[in-house]
């Protein structure tokens, strides 16, 4: 990430709260650029596969002063479904002081790789309607019909970043806000 590595210490227990990502993919990023960050703070990153069981998720969570969530979601643009069901979420018990939803604009982690890291000048457009992962794969030139070409494209893709600059401005300052989120002492109520 964008702090200074410290010096060699061992992974401390996780904390009580946890960060949220959409999915595996996500999950992954997330491990390779932050990770050695994570396991210092105590953070645990769980998939969600998904934003849309996102308020049972928080309800069964039941977020509290100890029990933070953050919540890295996908494409949360005004006016989109992902920003319609953080709004419903937010209005659980808890969330409102417990949970924070943060939000890239990308379609998809992958667009949140700088595509100079990947060899490309810039991702390829894909239409509305169409899978974005398979156009993206097909566009470029790699194979994409089967889930596991989408997995080996994925792969090569997260192989492609090295450090935090590798990936675009829009992904960074939402982790790095997620997790001061979660470190952050809470007053005693």
């Amino acid at each position: 990430s964008g702090s200074v590595a410290a010096p060699r210490a061992r992974a401390r227990t996780a904390r009580a709260s946890r960060m949220l990502v959409e999915g595996v993919h996500d999950a992954e990023l997330v491990e390779k650029v932050w990770g050695d960050d994570l396991r210092q703070e105590g953070i645990v990153v769980e998939p969600m596969h998904g934003l849309d069981h996102v308020m049972e998720i928080i309800r069964d969570f039941s977020p509290a002063p100890h029990r933070r969530l953050g919540v890295l979601a996908d494409h949360l643009v005004p006016g989109s479904k992902e920003s319609r069901l953080a709004e419903q979420a937010m209005a659980l018990p808890g969330a409102r002081e417990n949970v924070l939803f943060v939000g890239h604009p990308y379609v998809d982690v992958w667009q949140s790789v700088k595509p100079a890291a990947v060899g490309l000048r810039a991702w390829p457009e894909v239409p509305r309607g169409e899978d974005w992962k398979t156009g993206i794969l097909r566009r470029i030139g790699w194979p994409h019909g089967t889930p596991a070409e989408s997995a080996r494209g994925w792969k090569r893709i997260l192989g492609s970043v090295e450090t935090y600059a590798d990936l675009d401005p829009g992904i960074l300052g939402p982790v790095e806000h997620i997790i001061d989120f979660l470190t952050q002492e809470q007053a005693p109520s």
